[in-house]
């Protein structure tokens, strides 16, 4: 039989083990603590839609690369007596400011796109508060004005980012409607999903680099119209007040 002798250095020994061992514990805990807190945390979704008993739609285009199109797209819209929303990156206001000009002369909104095209939910609080007012700062120094709406690079979003845009005082608007020009579908193609998808309050998702995005343009428009919808901006279709956007990203004014 063997007999273990608990000297000074063993019990110290031991205590240090059993303290190490209640400090993991509780990290594990924390831990899981805060996944679940996480987890229990609902989402805060942008704007898709607008809830709305009126026919309005709002047509929008993203520019980010280049601006080969911007100029025809502009003429399109002078000739239909339609405006649209332009969301713009501040490194594309940086090169092409110009066209920015001509944007807002034309009567058309101006949206924030980021200042450099990040994926958002990647970076922190801070530094998305500095890439949306970057971008900002550089249109109103054009302008004269700051955009009030902001549209995530790539659709991508988290609740910090949606917050974030919220406690700037702008809104955070995706779409409900997508041409899907950026797979280079025909003018056609284009004109048959956007037609068969657009209803109240919809906001529609262009881009100014597309190929047959000019095209189609001239089609979208007059479908819409033969539709019975007002083509509008999205900043007037947006109501005045406080705000929810519902599980589908569907904004409902606060009873």
């Amino acid at each position: 039989m063997k007999l273990f002798i608990l000297t000074r250095r063993s019990l110290l020994s031991l205590g240090v083990c059993v303290l190490a061992g209640v400090a993991a514990l509780c990290v594990t805990v924390t831990s899981a603590s805060k996944a679940v807190e996480t987890a229990a945390a609902p989402k805060v979704n942008p704007i898709y839609r607008v809830e709305s008993d009126k026919k309005q739609v709002a047509i929008s285009f993203d520019a980010a690369w280049g601006d080969e199109q911007t100029g025809e797209l502009l003429d399109i819209l002078d000739k239909c007596k339609v405006k649209a929303t332009f969301f713009l990156v501040g490194d594309w206001v940086d090169k092409y400011p110009d066209d920015v000009k001509a944007i807002a002369e034309k009567g058309h909104d101006i949206g924030n796109h980021s200042d450099t095209h990040p994926h958002m939910p990647e970076l922190s609080s801070d530094k998305e508060q500095a890439e949306i007012s970057a971008c900002n700062e550089k249109i109103k120094a054009i302008t004269g004005s700051a955009p009030t709406l902001f549209r995530p690079p790539y659709g991508d979003y988290n609740n910090t980012l949606v917050n974030c845009v919220k406690s700037m005082g702008m809104y955070c608007v995706q779409w409900d409607v997508d041409s899907l020009d950026w797979k280079d579908p025909t003018p056609e193609q284009m004109c048959k999903t956007v037609l068969s998808k657009v209803k109240d309050g919809s906001i529609v998702l262009m881009h100014n680099g597309a190929k047959n995005t000019p095209a189609a343009l001239p089609g979208i428009i007059k479908g819409i119209q033969d539709k019975g919808f007002e083509i509008v901006l999205i900043k007037d279709l947006i109501p005045e007040g406080e705000y929810f956007t519902d599980v589908q990203g569907e904004l409902h004014l606060s009873q």
